[in-house]
């Protein structure tokens, strides 16, 4: 079965990459597929804690499929030969926490000292947008991979940034903007990107119910 993602490019499974024909002129994208992957599983296995804890109901989104070839070599069976990973049409987790509708996207990027706004879609604001404006909870969590430091970011400050982009500002955010409106991270060993204890700092900070 081939799987593509939304801009048209094959998906390629780890165990592929790992075959002898695999083209070396690959590592490099292999090395940052890697790289992109490990917030995304550090993300996944701290909901797990939480859950496990009985702290946090958090999952993972799951990513919408578009099935475009499928053969039936029974009646009763459907093999399907191939299809799309379509666009996320939101963010990608969310859950329920101490009351709180919890919403955010997990970003990372290579670059040292800045994050390009383009890593973000105009829906994504828009429904972070709605979230708030129910008293949830929205944000980003952004890893600059180069140094290994993660931000969480509020949803208004991203919001501050893209406005400004859209009125012909600057297409990214510094690291040193991301520094003063967001909030650092350190990684530990359980769980391994405690970002509820920012929430919980941000909620007893503001003396919000709603934070």
């Amino acid at each position: 079965m081939t799987f593509h993602y939304p801009n048209g490019k094959k998906f390629t499974s780890p165990k592929e990459k790992t075959k002898p024909g695999f083209k070396k002129m690959n590592q490099q994208a292999i090395s940052y597929g890697k790289r992109g992957m490990t917030l995304e599983e550090d993300i996944n296995e701290t909901n797990q804690f939480y859950l496990a804890a009985g702290k946090a109901v958090i999952h993972k989104k799951p990513t919408p499929v578009q099935i475009v070839q499928v053969d039936y070599p029974k009646r009763s069976a459907a093999v399907i030969k191939e299809a799309y990973f379509k666009q996320a049409s939101t963010t990608d987790y969310n859950g329920v926490y101490k009351g709180h509708y919890i919403d955010f996207e997990a970003k990372e990027t290579r670059n040292k000292n800045s994050f390009p706004l383009q890593n973000f879609h105009e829906h994504q604001l828009a429904h972070m947008h709605q979230v708030v404006q129910h008293n949830g909870i929205a944000f980003v969590i952004i890893r600059f991979s180069s140094s290994e430091e993660i931000f969480l970011l509020p949803y208004s400050a991203l919001q501050k940034y893209w406005d400004r982009m859209k009125k012909g500002g600057r297409k990214s955010m510094t690291k040193n903007e991301i520094m003063e409106d967001g909030h650092k991270i350190a990684l530990s060993l359980q769980p391994r990107i405690d970002y509820l204890k920012i929430i919980d700092h941000l909620c007893d900070k503001t003396d919000d119910r709603n934070c």
